[in-house]
């Protein structure tokens, strides 16, 4: 019997069986993502839990926090891909030793989170919160320029993404610095690693970003006393997570002018309580963790590039250590 118009031949059935993808996030995406696996990996097969009749096929799952009780169903589950950058939202002890963690790396996350960071280092540098006071004062007062290359910025937390933004950042001549856990070299870069050279880094830092991946040992790491250790007048943006930031310290720091502004995508509890003190706070410019998001079209190309790498054996991007968390 030959196959009609829309039917697989059951060769490819039988290979979607055994690399069966289920997803589990947005309905929108979701579309995009059937289209472009139908069309670049019809080997995968891809569905829905509306969709799925045998869980025990399901080899890869896409998700953003999944249910302890879908993961015990998945009882052929090898690899949970996340669909976002961060995986501080796993509950790890659900996970099966087995299974392994992969984090989303893909273009439009990158170029998202550069845009961002960037566009508020810029406004910081150029004291946009100052003038947005005075504008709601009726003041007409002119601040001093600094040059960029007098205005020192330094990142936290230098993957991918850290490195993308100092690397946008070079271009305007800011002194460009970094800490991390581990040791980098960055070419323009003055690195720093450990928590023995943390007071060095910050005591360089204007301006400092926070990219962190939130693990146990980074949870809290934005405190009343290392924010104390930046310049008085330096400012914080911080697009990591929010439990990088003790929240109480950070207003009063800025009351006493040591922080001059701070530029927070995350808070700890999202969306943020209408009573929270940040809405109201003329020195906090808030935006409801959108610095940076998956994009549908090269998000799944990336899943896609990183199933053919395990097919082929190969380490995919991304991985997760669980013993270090990110």
């Amino acid at each position: 019997m030959v196959a009609g118009a829309g039917h697989a031949p059951p060769v490819l059935l039988q290979k979607a069986d055994c690399m069966t993808l289920l997803y589990t996030s947005e309905a929108e995406r979701g579309r995009v993502w059937r289209d472009i696996f139908a069309a670049e990996a019809p080997d995968v097969g891809f569905m829905t839990p509306d969709e799925m009749r045998d869980p025990a096929a399901v080899r890869y799952l896409a998700a953003w926090d999944p249910s302890r009780e879908l993961l015990e169903r998945l009882t052929g589950l090898e690899v949970l891909f996340s669909i976002g950058a961060g995986v501080d939202q796993f509950d790890m002890s659900k996970l099966p030793p087995h299974v392994r963690l992969i984090r989303m790396i893909e273009p439009g996350l990158i170029e998202g989170m550069v845009e961002y960071v960037c566009g508020s280092a810029l406004m910081l540098h150029r004291h946009f919160i100052d003038y947005g006071i005075a504008q709601r004062e009726h003041r007409w007062d002119a601040i001093k320029l600094v040059p960029a290359a007098a205005r020192r910025i330094g990142v936290m937390g230098l993957g991918q993404m850290g490195q993308a933004v100092l690397q946008a950042l070079r271009p305007f001549g800011f002194p460009l610095s970094g800490w991390s856990r581990s040791r980098h070299a960055i070419e323009g870069v003055i690195c720093h690693a450990g928590p023995e050279e943390m007071d060095a880094f910050l005591a360089g830092c204007d301006i400092l970003i926070c990219l962190l991946p939130l693990t146990a040992e980074t949870r809290g790491i934005l405190c009343r006393e290392t924010l104390s250790g930046l310049p008085r007048g330096a400012a914080l943006i911080n697009a990591g997570r929010g439990g990088h930031l003790v929240e109480q310290d950070l207003p009063p720091l800025l009351d006493e002018g040591h922080i001059s502004g701070a530029v927070l995508d995350v808070t700890e509890t999202e969306p943020l309580p209408r009573s929270h003190p940040f809405w109201d706070h003329p020195r906090i410019i808030l935006t409801p963790h959108i610095a940076s998001s998956t994009r549908a079209d090269s998000g799944a190309r990336a899943l896609i590039a990183n199933i053919r790498r395990l097919q082929a054996g190969l380490p995919p991007d991304g991985e997760v250590d669980r013993n270090q968390g990110y």
